[in-house]
Order: C-alpha cells, then structure tokens, then sequence
C-alpha cells in the first residue's frame, strides 16, 4: 500500500516537472515574440531573451542552493512567483511600450525575474524527489527527461495552439494559471509537508482566481491596451497564426494595422494603389495573367480590374485570415470593390517564396506588395534570390512592380532593393509619391526589356494622370542613399539592417 501511494506521489511530481517546464519555454516565446512584434529585428529579440533566460536560470539554480529547509513551501512560493510575474509578462510589455520611454529595461527585468524564478524550479523538484526515492541516479535521469519533453509540447502548443487561437494576453494568463494550478495540487497532495498550510491554501487560490479572471477577459483586456497603440478607436483586432491584425477607425478613416504597422488608410489608400497598379499596366505588352504577391486586402486586384483584358489574377497571401476579413467586412469589401470575390480572382494561400519555387506559369505583370523587411522571415522576400524567382515567372516582355519603403524614411532601405532587382539583370526605374498616411513612398518598376519613362494612363483614377507621372521618378538630394549600398542576399541580408537603422533614425 505504501509503495503504491510512494509512487502516485512520484508520478504527481514528473507530471509537475512536465508541465513547469512547457509553461517556462512559453514564457520564452511571449516575451521574444511580443518584443519582436513590438520593436521588430525578430533575431535580436530572441537571442536576448535567451540569453538572459538562460543566465538567469542559472542564476536561480545557483541561489537554490540556500533554501535548506521547507523546501515544499519554497517550490510553491517559486511557482506562485513564476505564475504571476509570467502571467503578467504580455501585460507588462504592452504598458511598457505604451507609457515608458525605455522599453528595454522593463523586458529584461521580466525575463531576469521569470528566469531567476524558472531556475530554482528544478533544483528545489530534484530535492524533494531525491528525499523520497534516496536513488540520486533514478531522479536525474527521470526529472530532466520530462523537463526536455516538457519544452518540447511548450515550443510546439505556443505557435500552432496558443497564440494564433488565444493570442498574446489570454495564452500568458492561462499558463501562469497552470503554474498557480501546480501550486494548489502540491499544497492539497503534501499539506502535511508544507508549514502554515491554510495561508499558502488561502493565497494560491486568490492568486488563481486573480489569473483564471484575466484569462476570462483576456478579450476585454487586449482590447482596451491595444488601443493605447493606436490613435483611433480599435473596431477590430486579432492573433492569427502569422500576424496580428487591426482595424481602426475615426469617421470616414478606416485603417488596417498589421503587426502594428499600417497597411492603408481607407482616406488615402488610392494614391498608393494607383502608382503601384497602374505604371505597369500601361506599360505591359499584355495584361491577360497577372500575379499578386501580398495584397490580400484586394486593394491592388481592385485597380488591376479596371483593365478589361485581364482574365486571371492570381493572389498570394500566406495568411488565409486577412482574406476573409477584408472579403466580409463590409466598408473594406466596399473599398476594394469586391475584387476578391471577383470570377477572375484565383487566391492561393502559401508562402510567397515558395509559390514561386515551384510555380511553372509565366504571368504577364507580377505585383510585390509584401510587408516592409522589419524582421528575417519578410527580408527573404527581398532577396536577389526571390526576384530571380519573379524573374523565371514572367513573360520575356513582362514587368514587375515591387513596393520599397519609404526613400525618404528608409532611403538605404530603399535603394537597397532597387540595387538589388537590378542585380538580377532587370532594368529598373525607381519612383515615389506621397501618400499623406505613410508619408513619402516608394515603388521599383522593373523588366527583361529597356522602359521608356513615358506613360499613358488610360483607366479611371483619382490621383494619377499621364501628367503627373513623369513627377514621381525625381528624388530629391536628401532621398538618394547615404552610403555604397549592397545587394541583400539570403546569406547576407544587409537589407534588414538598412531598414531598422532607419528606424532608429527616426524614434
């Protein structure tokens, strides 16, 4: 009877190390992914977050060796810990970002405390496993077995389960609940262990019920803290497996965020989408079979439209969410002319990158309207590798207009990929307007063949004529790059340093 009840008891403790060590790993991915949300340069933030967590584990291991005695009421009061300060961590951040001038300070002081936290866990578990079973060899092989599968199912439930369905503040509410939840089950499994029982009973069931609320309205929460990010009123936000997307409005101002940068302005969205459309298309031998990479808002597909020849248009977006929300919310279907539900529109939810690696049809015009290189995963699809990839899908006479930054905000950016179509063997004309809600901005046209500057636009617009085209290719003295600029390759992607920098520039 003994040895059964020895070992449910050691089974409770591996099921403990189990789920303590999945909550730690997405506590890791919280903070690295907001951070990268929030500030962008995704590789800086990840390895600062580890290298911190891992040096404040450390940390905790080392001061672990202090706690002598009721080492039961230290794991609960660590887990309780571990639990708040986790819990807590997508909330701290935000308030953070919004209110303090130094962002940084308050993220690392989060990581180095969950860490500290995180790394008296084990230590503290192998003790109290190693008092009951007196085999030191059993224990550690056993606890760090479940500790590595526990990571395991945290690093995998946090991008395919919890973010892209709970998001940011419900999914670091629930799993500082779990920590809380270990809390509880250690207290009522070994009470007679544990000093001062009904007090830890008392506030771990407080603390519990403090994160099980948030958890609850977590939706609430998000809601009314996001809205500190933005100017207007927030009408819409949500987490989806790739990006976070938010609407907002002030009277006729419709905006569309994606991971906190705007994607148009519903007052001014035509001037962008017309110079992006429209040079080419009067440019281009044929119009029949166009290729859009990006534009899932069906802003672009909706200028494309107003050619007659055009009979196919094929739409890359590799989130399938952004598409169904801009086809059924009314003023964006409104605005884009209800293009995506248009006979002729063909959409494919995939990778840009990859679509291109294994498409084998050769389109007429190809439209880049990618988000801006602000993290690694998008800086691939400014690579000279991409657009030698949009070389091998056009016709010899076609033509391809990507979208580049600002030239005026981001000239290096800028110019950076202008250099870097150019080194793939396209002639390229570089080209900016101002769009009054992003400011100076601009495109790259690009073909096989020579391009006269010269352009008749023969289709309904309200901001571009055959006049005012040959305006866009002049840049002034403060718009042309600062310094010798290179290529952005896959090995070397010079491209996302350029644009940060510029960042920094101006923040």
């Amino acid at each position: 009877m003994e040895s059964t009840y020895k070992i449910g008891k050691y089974r409770l403790l591996m099921l403990t190390t189990l789920i303590i060590s999945g909550c730690s790993i997405c506590y890791e991915l919280i903070i690295s992914a907001l951070s990268s949300f929030l500030k962008g340069d995704s590789v800086l933030q990840y390895s600062i977050t580890i290298g911190i967590y891992m040096s404040a584990m450390g940390l905790g291991s080392y001061l672990s060796k202090f706690l002598k005695k009721n080492l039961f009421n230290w794991f609960v009061l660590v887990e309780i810990g571990v639990g708040v300060v986790g819990g807590l961590s997508t909330l701290i951040l935000f308030l953070a970002n919004i209110y303090l001038a130094n962002y940084q300070i308050v993220m690392y002081s989060t990581i180095l405390t969950i860490g500290v936290f995180v790394g008296m866990e084990i230590p503290i578990l192998t003790r109290i496993i190693e008092d009951d079973e007196k085999n030191l060899r059993v224990t550690l092989s056993s606890i760090f077995s479940f500790d590595y599968i526990g990571g395991l199912i945290g690093s995998i439930a946090f991008p395919l389960l919890l973010l892209p369905h709970l998001g940011y503040f419900c999914t670091s509410f629930l799993v500082g609940s779990l920590n809380i939840v270990i809390s509880l089950v250690i207290i009522l499994s070994y009470k007679e262990r544990l000093s001062h029982y009904r007090r830890f009973l008392a506030v771990t069931i407080a603390v519990l019920a403090a994160m099980l609320t948030g958890t609850i309205f977590s939706e609430n929460i998000s809601r009314v803290v996001e809205g500190g990010l933005y100017r207007d009123k927030v009408v819409f936000a949500r987490q989806t497996r790739f990006q976070n997307i938010v609407m907002t409005k002030h009277r006729d101002d419709l905006r569309l965020f994606i991971n906190g940068n705007v994607q148009f302005c519903s007052v001014d969205e035509y001037r962008y989408h017309e110079a992006f459309v429209h040079l080419a298309m009067s440019k281009a031998p044929k119009r029949e079979n166009i290729l859009v990479l990006g534009g899932g808002d069906g802003l672009a597909a909706r200028e494309i439209f107003k050619y007659p020849e055009v009979k196919r248009v094929t739409l890359v977006d590799l989130d399938k969410e952004i598409i169904r929300i801009c086809r059924e919310n009314k003023e964006i279907a409104r605005l884009n002319n209800y293009s995506l539900d248009d006979p002729r529109m063909e959409i494919v939810n995939a990778d840009a990158y990859k679509f291109l690696e294994e498409n084998r049809f050769k389109y007429d015009l190809i439209f880049v309207d990618l988000p801006d290189p602000n993290n690694e995963v998008l800086n691939k699809l400014y690579t000279n590798v991409f657009y030698r990839l949009c070389k091998a899908s056009l016709t010899d006479c076609g033509l391809l207009t990507v979208q580049s930054t600002s030239p005026y905000y981001a000239s290096d950016a800028f110019w950076c990929i202008s250099k870097t179509i150019k080194s793939e063997g396209f002639n390229v004309l570089p080209y900016h307007l101002e769009v009054p809600s992003f400011g100076d901005w601009g495109f790259n046209l690009a073909s096989m063949q020579p391009i006269e500057p010269s352009f008749d636009i023969i289709e309904d617009t309200k901001f571009l004529t055959s006049d005012n085209v040959p305006s866009l290719f002049v840049f002034g003295k403060d718009e042309k790059p600062r310094q010798e600029i290179c290529v952005n390759c896959l090995s070397k992607p010079i491209l996302i340093n350029y644009y940060i920098n510029a960042g920094k520039r101006w923040h």
